[in-house]
């Protein structure tokens, strides 16, 4: 019997084009679960004015890695990748007032717009924005806040250093804490082999990272919606 949705893509198939039934359900899910939200639509808007790309998470997922970050009762964050602030305000609203979120971006035209679009959103006595190349700010991160000092680490940067993220992520989330790792799905690419893009390779070595990982529980949420298909992966670090 024929399938009656069609046969499945082929990885990479029509990649940057979600299914109009899948950003029906996207739209619908937020008109039922989340409230009109005027912060983050003027954030949308000033990255669209700024000609920023439109690659933040959807809004379904950034109300997930809020409610993740309330779950574990989080005062720490960090990110790495911020663009324009959008994730940075979702997990910043789960924080109680004393709470810090600490965000990486190497784009000074985004870490600018982002540090706009934050105080515009009432939370810039918890969020940081810090402007460099990731890898370069870690160790003097480490630094400051100490080891294992962090309650959840958000990684949405460049993905050919995913790998490398997530072991620093391992020095500074705190015993229990979260990993939560956005576009390791990649349209089904990661199925690629040989002739892998970048992307995919480092998302690849990602996989082969949180697999070596002694202790470390780890699952991947696969993401349809308005933004195609992905995926999420989250990872429990182990008890002290």
């Amino acid at each position: 019997m024929a399938d009656p949705e069609g046969p499945a893509p082929r990885p990479g198939q029509g990649e940057d084009q979600g299914s109009p039934l899948w950003a029906a359900i996207d739209e619908a899910l937020v008109g039922w679960l989340l409230p009109p939200d005027p912060v983050l639509a003027e954030a949308e808007a000033a990255a669209r004015a700024a000609g920023l790309p439109e690659i933040q998470v959807s809004a379904l997922q950034g109300r997930l890695l809020e409610v993740l970050a309330r779950a574990i009762g989080a005062r720490r964050v960090l990110e790495i990748g911020t663009l324009f602030g959008y994730s940075a305000i979702c997990l910043a609203r789960a924080l109680p007032p004393e709470g810090r979120l600490v965000t990486l971006e190497v784009e000074p035209r985004h870490a600018e717009l982002a540090r706009a679009n934050v105080a515009r959103a009432g939370l810039a006595d918890r969020v940081e924005v810090r402007l460099g190349r990731a890898l370069d700010l870690l160790p003097a991160l480490e630094r400051e806040l100490g080891a294992r000092s962090v309650d959840l680490c958000f990684i949405d940067a460049d993905k050919p250093s995913n790998a490398e993220y997530f072991g620093w992520a391992r020095r500074l989330v705190r015993p229990g804490g979260l990993v939560v790792v956005d576009n390791v799905v990649r349209h089904g690419r990661i199925l690629e082999e040989g002739e892998a893009t970048p992307d995919v390779a480092g998302t690849r070595a990602l996989f082969d990272a949180v697999a070596r990982a002694e202790g470390v529980v780890a699952s991947v949420l696969q993401t349809v919606g308005a933004k195609g298909h992905d995926g999420l992966l989250v990872a429990v670090l182990p008890p002290a």
